[in-house]
């Protein structure tokens, strides 16, 4: 087994060319879920997918899937991620880890090796959330997380006029198969760490036993435009006062409970004019957390803040959860399959929690899952710096052959 290696030349030259649909600042990565670049992309990895000889089948919310024959018809072993990116993003974020799945597939094609369980590839639909919510979609809707319903009627974060389902329709992926009968007998997902702590210590394979929960919120705030000049203090309604104290707020959340990251990311004010009252205002925040009941704690005092808040500046405000996943501590057998792959082929080990969510962390609820990292360049990711080096994309595939390999009992 320790003989077995991928296909180095062929697994960068595929994420090279994936990487040239959506390319922004010649490294970076714009390919937003549903749009004509992720349908692009989807479009290559279909005929990839076809070529290498899998089964292909698409599901209700978009997945794809690729299939693969084993010597038996029990479950499969299951293995991916997505091709969607964040706005003006990287390009290993996600497509590694399909891409890195493919060439697991053409590597026993090679070989002639048919494994005693069937073997499934997959890429979700929505894992970002970066233009429709909730974040992981393609998986929440797999575990019945959200039911297709509420993922169909999903609107553009920037446009409500664009309805999710309409434009899977319009892009052609809008399968027939029910989400919900994939069952896979374990879920291994190949990731970059998105983090510094690989690089730091020099450490080639994180091998993950955890995933923190994750709550995004959004509040929307409606106030009254007037005149920056005319209106005395006493008598504003400023939205934008109202959500610049929420997300300050929301900071300092992360002072008071440990093991807690906040973020307000996404802060938008309408007129938006350097002297006008801003009357409606929107803040969507970011609270992650190990603990389930830190994470309840700090989403509590975040909206009674918020409430008290708002009807201090005399405004309205609605707040809707676009975002609620529990933390996940991973399989110790698959996990144990990860460490023990990796140790065979003489990479260096380290046990980790992952800070972001990836879909492992909803797949998790229906099967034994686990998850592979590998070092990112000075811990940036969600950005087109993002960069992992050609020698651990390697590794990591490498090892994700192998722990694929033993989970399914080859």
């Amino acid at each position: 087994m320790n003989t077995i290696h991928i296909n180095e030349s062929r697994l960068l030259n595929r994420m090279e060319r994936m990487a040239e649909i959506g390319m922004v600042n010649g490294n970076g990565v714009h390919r937003l879920s549903l749009t004509k670049e992720d349908k692009e992309a989807r479009d290559l990895l279909k005929t990839w997918m076809l070529e290498a000889g899998l089964d292909l089948d698409i599901d209700k919310i978009g997945n794809m899937y690729g299939r693969r024959k084993g010597e038996t018809d029990d479950a499969p072993v299951a293995f991916g991620s997505h091709l969607d990116t964040v706005g003006f993003g990287g390009r290993f974020d996600g497509s590694l880890g399909v891409i890195a799945a493919l060439e697991v597939m053409e590597t026993l094609n090679d070989l002639n090796l048919v494994t005693n369980s069937p073997l499934c590839m997959v890429n979700f639909t929505n894992e970002e959330g970066a233009r429709f919510a909730p974040d992981m979609m393609g998986s929440m809707v797999v575990t019945a997380e959200i039911s297709i319903e509420k993922a169909w009627n999903a609107t553009d974060l920037k446009k409500s006029d664009i309805i999710l389902k309409e434009e899977l329709e319009r892009l052609g992926y809008l399968g027939n198969t029910d989400p919900a009968s994939f069952r896979p007998a374990a879920f291994v997902e190949l990731h970059i760490e998105q983090g510094p702590v690989l690089e730091k210590e020099q450490i080639t394979i994180g091998v993950v036993e955890s995933v923190q929960g994750i709550c995004w919120t959004r509040f929307v705030i409606t106030g009254e435009v007037n005149h920056a000049g005319t209106t005395p203090m006493e008598l504003r309604k400023d939205a934008g006062y109202v959500v610049s104290q929420i997300a300050t707020y929301c900071r300092q959340l992360a002072g008071e409970y440990p093991g807690l990251r906040t973020t307000a990311g996404l802060i938008e004010l309408e007129p938006n004019l350097i002297n006008v009252i801003a009357g409606n205002a929107r803040i969507a925040t970011d609270i992650r957390c190990p603990d389930k009941h830190i994470l309840e704690k700090a989403e509590t005092a975040l909206e009674k803040f918020a409430y008290e808040c708002t009807y201090g500046e005399n405004c309205e405000i609605e707040i809707s959860t676009l975002t609620q996943v529990d933390p996940v501590k991973f399989e110790r057998r698959v996990v144990a399959s990860v460490a023990n792959s990796a140790r065979s082929l003489g990479y260096t080990t380290k046990r980790m929690v992952s800070g972001a969510g990836h879909d492992a962390q909803l797949m998790a609820g229906v099967c034994p899952a686990a998850m592979i990292f590998i070092p990112s360049e000075n811990g940036i990711s969600h950005s087109v710096k993002e960069y992992s080096s050609p020698d651990d994309c390697v590794a990591g595939t490498n090892v994700l052959l192998h722990t694929v390999i033993s989970l399914s009992g080859s």
